[in-house]
């Protein structure tokens, strides 16, 4: 049986100020707002603060008016929601039919929205298994810079351009279009889940368990290098069939030598502090580092001890996550001089780009395409070379 929920984004009225903003409470009040406005930053929940700062001479446009799951089809395992919808309703609709996403969003306890996790491009820890967010990613509809909505569905559909559209609005941060709606696959959660926590005697060590497990034919849910002030730990977690889990757990157990099985209220809280950031202190900046197993050796030496910069290395050291006290910039310099390149998520406002310009020209293709006249707030020319 399909269940469906109607939209909550209703209104007479148009597009309410903010202070030194607007909330626009239905889809035709945001194409009313870009059409008024020569340049426009979308914000969700504002829970990515570095993210949802405007620059100056933009107006910060919330989207926490346009709220509500539009469709869902538990047995399709589908379902269609506006942009302002926050994570933690999403949770517990899907949580009713057994369901949830499993790119496991981030900042859902502070309030995140889908529109906010899509622009940011982050998935939380639970992407190791099924992939992130631009995996689960069906459809969207967003306002253009001419203040037209866009659709976009399905994961062929594309556009006179030849871009995904769906697709390419994952981690577009506000740079393209305002999005409004999307539509999202998603799993049964699983019965249950037990974590191996591994003591490891530095990062080097733990990597060589990451290598370890890689060559293993096993489902790993989450698997991340927490390198704490207080030692460095590798953290493992299964999701399955209660009665399995024991088994397969043990098993890994042996295969790296040791460590403590946790479930239960304990499990769940350390993946919770993973998925919403907990570890990392306020007013510190946080920065998203794509990178590769072989490169965090480097990274890390030149990152300093723990105690100067938190970091943990997720999705089986495929993305560094770096907590520092103070803007960024320093860390831009580091990047940099590594080739790497980040994302600012979190901190006082500054530099949100970081290091090394990855992918630049296309991304200056898709700007010029989608916004050729600059409305939405541009992240490549922040800054033309890191500060030194």
């Amino acid at each position: 049986m399909s269940a469906r929920k109607t939209a909550r984004a209703k209104s007479d009225a148009g597009a309410t100020a903010l202070t030194g903003g607007l909330r626009p409470a239905t889809i035709e009040e945001v194409c009313e707002a870009v059409r008024g406005n020569l340049h426009v930053l979308p914000i969700g929940g504002g829970t990515k603060s570095a993210l949802s700062a405007p620059p100056d001479g933009f107006v910060p446009l919330s989207l926490a008016g346009l709220s509500g799951v539009v469709e869902y089809h538990p047995e399709e395992l589908v379902f269609t929601a506006l942009a302002g919808t926050t994570v933690a309703d999403v949770d517990r609709v899907l949580g009713e039919h057994g369901q949830y996403l499993p790119f496991d969003p981030p900042f859902a306890e502070r309030g995140a929205t889908l529109g906010g996790t899509v622009a940011a491009g982050l998935s939380g820890p639970g992407r190791c298994r099924h992939g992130g967010v631009r995996d689960s990613i069906l459809g969207v509809r967003f306002v253009s810079a001419a203040g037209e909505v866009v659709r976009g569905r399905g994961r062929v559909v594309k556009n006179a351009a030849g871009f995904d559209l769906p697709k390419l609005m994952v981690g577009s941060a506000g740079q393209l279009g305002v999005l409004v709606e999307m539509s999202f696959k998603v799993l049964p959660r699983p019965e249950a889940y037990s974590t191996l926590v591994v003591e490891c005697a530095g990062v080097d060590r733990a990597l060589g368990g990451l290598a370890r497990l890689a060559a293993l034919p096993v489902d790993i849910d989450a698997l991340e290098i927490d390198a704490r002030p207080a030692g460095v730990r590798l953290l493992l977690r299964l999701g399955g069939g209660a009665g399995s889990l024991p088994g397969r757990i043990d098993r890994l157990r042996k295969e790296l030598g040791g460590g403590d099985v946790l479930a239960g209220a304990h499990e769940s809280a350390l993946w919770r502090d993973a998925r919403e950031f907990g570890w990392v202190p306020d007013g510190w900046s946080l920065a998203k580092v794509p990178v590769t197993p072989s490169r965090i050796a480097a990274l890390d030496a030149r990152l300093g001890p723990p105690q100067e910069r938190l970091r943990r290395y997720g999705l089986r050291g495929q993305v560094a996550w770096i907590a520092s006290p103070g803007p960024a910039d320093e860390l831009d310099v580091t990047l940099s001089d590594l080739g790497l390149s980040g994302l600012t998520v979190l901190g006082p406002t500054g530099r949100r780009r970081l290091g090394a310009r990855v992918g630049e020209t296309f991304e200056r293709r898709v700007k010029g395409a989608l916004d050729p006249g600059g409305r939405f707030a541009n992240l490549l020319d922040e800054a033309a070379e890191p500060a030194r």
